[in-house]
């Protein structure tokens, strides 16, 4: 049986309960933003940068630990933009802890912006709760991550590209 688009949207929505804590996180380089929004959107908290590394994701557990407490939330739910290959690290640090991951479409976050607060301007912060908006809303889909060799033939194709235009 085939699911509509519509019937799959309504899926992803229906997992984020009263008790998520729905967070987007803005994927950089060096530092990530995150902000965390209700299951209705409203914004908890404050946003928060971490590094792309060990204990910044270690600082950015203990900000998730501390608004779960706050508002008394049991379950949490981290959507980022799967730009560049920056977002990989982060992700399956997440998985590791047992934190949902989940991706958000790069286009369609570009095309949101202004659902937010009516101005197509662009900020870290803004991007994040962006991405919070879209995940509560049922846009997203789940991380997979493909089998070691796999990434490890697709850098090598990368590599290879990179080579061959020399």
């Amino acid at each position: 049986m085939k699911f509509k688009a519509q019937d799959k949207q309504n899926q992803l929505i229906e997992n984020i309960t009263v008790h998520h804590l729905v967070v987007g996180v803005d994927i950089a380089q060096e530092v990530h933003v995150a902000r965390a929004v209700s299951f209705r959107g409203i914004a908890l908290g404050t946003p928060i940068e971490f590094g792309n590394h060990r204990e910044g994701f270690k600082l950015f557990e203990r900000w998730i630990k501390d608004l779960l407490k706050t508002y008394k939330l049991s379950s949490v739910i981290v959507g980022m933009e799967p730009t560049g290959h920056y977002w990989f690290s982060l992700a399956r640090w997440l998985v590791a802890q047992g934190i949902e991951a989940v991706l958000v479409n790069p286009h369609l976050v570009k095309k949101n912006k202004e659902n937010r607060d009516n101005t197509p301007s662009k900020s870290d912060r803004k991007d994040a709760l962006v991405i919070a908006d879209m995940i509560k809303n049922g846009y997203y889909s789940p991380v997979r991550f493909h089998p070691e060799a796999y990434e490890e033939l697709r850098i090598l194709m990368a590599n290879r590209e990179t080579v061959t235009k020399r």
